[in-house]
């Protein structure tokens, strides 16, 4: 279990790094990118584990796709949202 648990953290930062280095301009500061990767991989770890009682592979992906997630929701819109006014 231990073993999981340091193998999904260490997949939840290398996903959060991925996506900083790709959308660094659309997320906000690093390190809560960051944690906020690693905390969702935990997250489901412990889901899949708990929920499921998965094998390792399964509690990986699991991690993967929560850790994924919890980045995704970080992202800001790409551009300026376009206000038209009233009359338009």
């Amino acid at each position: 279990m231990i073993l999981e648990a340091l193998s999904s953290a260490v997949l939840g930062l290398v996903l959060a790094w991925v996506a900083t280095q790709r959308l660094g301009h659309r997320l906000p500061a690093r390190p809560l990118v960051l944690s906020t990767g690693v905390a969702g991989a935990l997250l489901g770890a412990f889901l899949m584990h708990g929920a499921l009682d998965a094998s390792t592979l399964l509690v990986l992906l699991g991690a993967a796709a929560v850790s994924v997630a919890s980045v995704s929701l970080l992202l800001r819109p790409a551009g300026r949202l376009r206000r038209r006014s009233a009359t338009a």
